[in-house]
């Protein structure tokens, strides 16, 4: 292809690219199969890669990540990034309110009430329609130059939809899927889970390989204009529909509020609403939507004094820090564990918290006997706040992370660019337990009955040594154990030995096979079928399937080469376990360009009773849907099971298509 052809097809592609990705990552209306987009991506590489001369900065293939960066630039923001006012209750939000009619001279505001996302706040810069920076808030001032990793955010348009120059701020972010894909990868690699999606989103944009961001599956969106001519704009709810019309992604749960009661009731709404949505929030901002009149209220030295935050509250407590555990998982990471006296913490009573690692500890500066400030993070997970220092007594003790597993006494190791210690002995008593405990646990073989206690028993008895022995326990063994009955003994023998008809997938995830979550084994197991197929397939063959990466290539194909492997791969199957897939096969080509899921937001609601949930939202993503927890404008379907509340009553409301669970499987049924 000559050179002025090859240009030609290339800006053809950028252009169809751009439109079929602002349909897909901002509007969530796919108007093309993911197939097609990824053929048309493909053809636009190998162009660029032929005629490297016509690569351009704002090109799609961007989108992958460049080469590592040494270290961040500083960048000074054009307009300050200024940090808001927090209020707690319904007396704060109308102390805002009255001080903002005072600044108005008892005017009447109307205001602008927006989601805090709780992510990284982010300005992004274009000029003359391309987007040539962003950077993350820093000081507010000052921040860092991360320009190179938002590119990888695909509801980012490198071009705008017009040739302005502005600035614009949003909030960068880890949706709920992508944060539990990331953790399981993490869990599956024995590496430390994010505490929370707002790290998550943080450490993936503050990273100087933009190939890691590519793959964390952030998103973004924006809520204010830092700097623009238009004069046409005179509210802040018309500048969020100028963002939009730009190509540029806002959230579209934003309301505009008559007076301050409307607010209370927007905030009163989303306390209750905030668990079902896909992202995590903190809180509600409100703003008042006249720009004349945020330009007479003016600023404070800290914050705008038209807008402040409303924060959803999150329960702290004090106790005591009366010891630090070790924990040796299976894959040999060492985690400190905080012993507290006992506390009750959202509804629960907290015993035990997490402290990740030694370097949090430090930077903390928590000691043996401190006071400190407990709470769940995410509402889910305890975890040391800070210490209260003014507590201190002198009698606290200092914490040293030891030098030798606590388990076998081998020593310790701190693999490179990981921070938590490590014990790499294969027979660690420890890590066999972990491991035997993973493999008989919900995601993996599920055996109702072996629980922690009991596989601790069956070790320390000398019962089983590794996951093949599980199937060899004889019924006067298990007899022999403290609180171990006839009834319980019967039960847990016939829970192992009806796993032994479980689907390929709980095995493979079972196995624990580093970088292999539950969901990629399911993608392994729908891919090869067997695990014998599996066994032979070579680090191409792997990486070729969808979601299967270079890491977890190596990984499989370095598992499957161990002789003690291959030798408990060829026991458990002589033991009658099963090495096949059973689940539903993966839809053809045809099947999923006929689906009537292809390209349709579908929210499941209710009982369902002939299926499970899982079930359910495996279908409909095999046959190129997509599942959200939420009804909203952008909705195309509703499948509602029995008790189905709010959202069937919303979608009702929006007039969305609703499905019966019924008519759902007889959609489904070929």
């Amino acid at each position: 292809m000559e050179k002025h052809e090859a240009k030609s097809r290339i800006d053809q592609l950028r252009e169809l690219l751009n439109e079929y990705g602002h349909h897909y990552y901002v509007l969530d209306k796919p108007i093309v199969s993911d197939a097609e987009y990824d053929q048309l991506m493909q053809e636009l590489v190998s162009l660029e890669e032929k005629h490297p001369e016509l690569i351009t900065d704002d090109s799609p293939t961007v989108r992958v990540g460049g080469e590592p960066l040494p270290f961040f630039n500083k960048v000074q923001h054009d307009v300050p990034m200024l940090s808001l006012g927090n209020a707690f209750n319904e007396e704060d939000l109308r102390d805002f309110d009255r001080r903002v009619k005072q600044g108005l001279n008892e005017a009447e505001p109307t205001y602008s009430c927006e989601l805090k996302i709780d992510g990284l706040a982010v300005s992004l810069k274009y000029e003359q329609g391309k987007f040539i920076r962003g950077a993350t808030r820093g000081d507010g001032s000052v921040g860092e130059d991360i320009t190179q990793n938002l590119k990888t955010i695909r509801s980012i348009p490198l071009r705008l939809k017009e040739e302005v120059t502005l600035e614009v701020r949003g909030e960068a972010f880890m949706p709920k899927r992508s944060f539990e894909k990331l953790n399981e990868a993490k869990e599956a690699a024995g590496e430390e889970k994010f505490a929370n999606p707002r790290n998550a989103a943080a450490g993936s944009l503050r990273q100087l390989d933009p190939k890691i961001a590519a793959k964390r599956n952030l998103d973004l969106f924006l809520y204010s204009l830092g700097r623009i001519e238009n004069d046409q704009i005179t509210s802040h709810h018309q500048a969020l529909n100028y963002i939009q019309d730009l190509g540029l992604k806002i959230n579209q749960e934003s309301r505009h509020c008559r007076n301050i009661d409307e607010v209370i009731e927007y905030v009163k709404s989303w306390v209750e609403k905030r668990p079902d949505l896909p992202y995590e929030i903190d809180g509600i901002v409100i703003k008042v939507d006249e720009l004349d009149q945020q330009i007479t209220l003016g600023f404070t030295a800290k914050s705008p004094r038209w807008a402040i935050a409303y924060k959803f509250p999150a329960e702290e407590v004090v106790t005591k820090l009366i010891g630090i555990d070790l924990n040796v998982g299976r894959t040999g990471v060492v985690t400190p564990t905080a012993i507290l006296e006992p506390v009750t913490v959202a509804g629960t009573t907290v015993k035990r918290a997490s402290l990740h690692n030694e370097d949090l500890i430090r930077e903390k500066d928590i000691k043996i006997g401190d006071s400190v400030v407990v709470k769940k993070a995410g509402d889910i997970i305890p975890e040391v706040v800070n210490v209260l220092l003014e507590l201190r007594t002198g009698e606290e003790q200092d914490f040293h992370m030891p030098t030798q597993c606590p388990e076998c006494e081998s020593e310790l190791v701190r693999l490179e660019g990981e921070v938590a210690l490590r014990c790499i002995n294969p027979k660690c008593p420890a890590q066999i337990r972990e491991g035997l405990t993973h493999f008989v646990s919900r995601n993996a073989m599920n055996i109702d009955g072996l629980g922690e206690r009991v596989i601790a028993q069956l070790f320390a008895e000398g019962l089983v040594e590794d996951v093949a022995d599980l199937y060899k326990l004889k019924r006067e063994q298990l007899l022999q154990l403290e609180r171990m009955g006839e009834k319980s003994v019967d039960n847990l023998l016939s829970a192992i030995e009806a796993t032994k008809e479980n689907s390929l997938e709980k095995l493979l995830f079972g196995l624990g096979i580093r970088f292999v979550g539950a969901k990629a084994a399911k993608t392994l197991a729908m891919h090869f079928e067997t695990i014998e197929a599996l066994q032979l397939a070579d680090y191409e063959t792997l990486k070729a399937v969808n979601e299967i990466g270079e890491k977890m290539a190596n990984s499989i194909v370095n598992y499957f080469e161990q002789e003690e492997v291959i030798e408990l791969i060829n026991e458990l199957n002589e033991l009658g376990v099963s090495m096949t897939y059973k689940g539903p096969k993966l839809p053809s080509a045809e099947d999923v360009q006929e689906s009537p899921f292809l390209g349709k937001t579908v929210v499941l609601t209710g009982k369902l009773a002939q299926l499970t949930r899982d079930e359910a939202k495996e279908k409909i993503e095999a046959l190129g849907g997509k599942i959200t927890g939420s009804v909203s404008k952008k909705t195309d379907l509703v499948i509602v099971g029995e008790d189905a509340g709010s959202k069937l009553a919303k979608a009702q409301e929006l007039g969305i298509t609703v499905w019966s669970e019924e008519q759902f499987i007889e959609e489904t049924a070929n």
